[in-house]
């Protein structure tokens, strides 16, 4: 067992000042971290970028706060300025922004219903400022010696981050590849842009299929015009139901969002049937491959415009935000969306690109790597009597329709799904692998996600069955297979499941 030592309560995974996971070893710490509870919160010394800020950006915070007289006031630094008008826009009048010496952010009185309101949308739409322009600041103000080092890319970096994304996306440019300061900011963006193009045409529904992750879902019921034209189907499978759907109103239908696969279930639609019947109705369809990375799934030919997280994969050493919006060429928008996503991105900040651009010409030998163990883990637990179900890529319900977008019938990603017979907190208690959220790194990692994403339901009878009419078990693991041998991992999870 020596490739997983116990990673302790609230420490960076990696163990880098930038990581965007922290230990949670002990359903007890999950539990803690959801609730806030004081005991396990003063163990963390950072958690994932749009959910704990960084503890650069609440000291910048509190430094600006005193400098600029806001005392009694809480300031939220962002991503840019445009971020923080929104965001001020969003909290009401009670809100300013705050726009001083480059930096911007808004400011509220302070309380915890602002502070959660504040929180959630930048959470939501990937609006932080990054956690190395906070410490650029911080070195700049005297407040920190020096940035922490690390490996960056010495020229341009943008051209050699397209360079590398190329190969994912042959039939585009580079000018076609708009990158994002996260994930979610690039789904944001394509949203808000593609909603204000249809809506100009009558069309304001939007279908959500399958169960996707939290701020994608969120994203959909907060921005779409009322509470009816957020429409969700459960089943990624049912095209029939679909395609009811689309034939009772698909005039009014401006869109169709999904994963793929999907988290956590990593369910993959067929995408051919799905392109054509959205095209049939003069919808859109938004694809986001993050979950097995664009570099194994060639999804741009079925999507209108394909989003992802660069976060997983391409910067798998852990430490760092980004995200991708690429449209296709092909589509009768394509003009339009490309303007209007690209006027609505998140800049990535210039020393979080050179980090990315240091890293992402490791990413083929990485997914390499993690595809020679996944298959072997995945049929482990498929075998074992204390495992009641396994999802991944080439799970049986939709193995045919992942192999068809798939690059290679290997490319499989990282991330497996799995349910157990026995109580969640005895197998997660004793297991010892790395644990926090985040996926597509090279360090393998596990958590109870639903937990992580949906605490409010998996604590509620009522939550627990919308989980269920869904066909997810609110104790389900998430398993994001790292670089290590896959013989310690399977050790180490046959360990816990005892």
């Amino acid at each position: 067992m020596s490739a997983f030592e116990p990673i302790p309560l609230g420490q960076r995974i990696p163990a880098g000042i930038h990581a965007v996971s922290c230990s949670l070893p002990t359903m007890h710490a999950v539990r803690g971290y959801e609730e806030r509870n004081p005991d396990v919160m003063r163990h963390l010394t950072s958690g994932y970028p749009r959910f704990v800020v960084h503890p650069f950006l609440e000291q910048l915070a509190q430094v600006l706060v005193v400098e600029y007289g806001l005392a009694g006031r809480r300031l939220w630094l962002t991503s840019s300025a445009r971020m923080a008008d929104e965001l001020a826009a969003q909290l009401g009048a009670v809100a300013a922004p705050f726009h001083q010496g480059g930096l911007h952010g808004a400011s509220h009185p302070e309380g915890p219903e602002l502070a959660g309101r504040a929180k959630t949308f930048l959470q939501n739409v990937g609006g932080f400022l990054s956690s190395r322009a906070a410490e650029d600041e911080l070195v700049r103000r005297g407040l920190l010696a020096a940035a922490a080092p690390e490996a960056l890319f010495p020229g341009d970096a943008t051209a050699e981050v397209k360079r590398h994304l190329r190969p994912a996306f042959p039939s585009v440019g580079p000018s076609d590849l708009l990158l994002a300061n996260c994930g979610m900011n690039a789904i944001y963006a394509t949203f808000r842009a593609a909603a204000d193009l249809q809506s100009a045409r009558g069309r304001t529904i939007w279908v959500q299929l399958g169960w996707l992750y939290l701020d994608t879902i969120a994203i959909l019921k907060r921005f779409t015009a009322t509470p009816a034209d957020y429409v969700y189907v459960r089943d990624v499978f049912d095209l029939a139901g679909l395609a009811r759907l689309f034939e009772e109103k698909g005039d009014r239908i401006a869109g169709l969002v999904t994963e793929v696969p999907t988290n956590p279930l990593i369910q993959t639609p067929d995408l051919p049937a799905l392109a054509a019947l959205a095209r049939r109705h003069g919808a859109l369809v938004v694809l986001d491959p993050s979950i097995t990375s664009a570099f194994n799934l060639e999804v741009l030919p079925h999507a209108d415009v394909v989003v992802t997280s660069l976060t997983k994969y391409t910067a798998s050493e852990g430490d760092l935000t980004s995200g991708l919006a690429v449209v296709n060429p092909a589509g009768p928008d394509a003009t339009a969306l490309r303007s209007a996503i690209a006027a609505r991105l998140e800049p990535v900040y210039p020393r979080e690109l050179a980090r990315l651009a240091a890293q992402i010409g490791q990413t083929a030998a990485v997914l390499a790597r993690i595809h020679a163990s996944v298959p072997s883990i995945a049929a482990f637990l498929e075998k074992h009597a204390g495992v009641k179900e396994v999802f991944w890529a080439l799970h049986p319900a939709s193995r045919v329709n992942y192999l068809r977008a798939a690059r290679s019938p290997d490319a499989v990603g990282s991330v497996i799904s799995f349910s157990l017979r026995g109580p969640l907190e005895k197998f997660y208690d004793r297991l010892r692998l790395p644990k926090g959220p985040s996926f597509g790194m090279k360090t393998t990692l596990i958590c109870p996600f639903m937990y992580l994403a949906h605490y409010d339901l998996v604590t509620t009878p009522a939550g627990r069955a919308e989980l269920g009419a869904s066909g997810i078990d609110p104790d389900l693991l998430r398993l994001s297979v790292g670089v290590e041998p896959a013989a310690d991992i399977i050790a180490a999870l046959a360990e816990a499941l005892g």
